[in-house]
């Protein structure tokens, strides 16, 4: 098995456990004299072998994560790179977006709005990070689906 294999699957097992929380939830009380729609316990036993699963699945793909080497860099290494940039630039963008909007004048007697930063400047940061954060994310995707589990 590939790891973007079993990358798929852990989400898929994420999505069951989603899945069945919401099923116990709404099986959880009944009215009296009435019957659940599905068996708690047996929705509790299907948990309980997802999250075990998913347990198994997770512990596979972070060892495999530390145990590949992409470019001299563990993937558990790219993953964290890629993670904190994707951070950054979400912090860069909310920055431009407020600084960007300095026109909120109705009249010229209003207090005027001014950007504290270069909105140009930075926007050439933003992009050359998405850029790298790309790069970055097809090298992943590409040891993923070359890398054996």
């Amino acid at each position: 098995m590939k790891l973007a294999e079993a990358l798929q699957e852990r989400a898929d097992l994420n999505r069951r456990v989603a899945d069945l929380r919401s099923r116990l939830s709404a099986n959880a009380t009944v009215q009296e004299g009435e019957q659940p729609a599905e068996d708690p316990g047996e929705l509790l036993a299907e948990l309980d072998r997802c999250v075990a699963a998913l347990e198994e699945r997770i512990a596979q793909i972070n060892l495999a994560n530390c145990r590949t080497v992409v470019e001299g860099r563990t993937l558990t290494e790219l993953l964290a790179q890629r993670d904190c940039l994707t951070a950054q630039i979400s912090v860069y963008r909310d920055l431009l977006d407020n600084a960007s909007q300095t026109a909120r004048r109705a009249r010229g007697t209003e207090i005027k709005v001014l950007s504290t930063v270069d909105v140009r400047q930075l926007q050439k940061q933003v992009d050359a990070m998405s850029r790298r954060l790309r790069v970055l994310d097809n090298t992943i995707q590409q040891t993923n689906w070359t890398t054996d589990l």
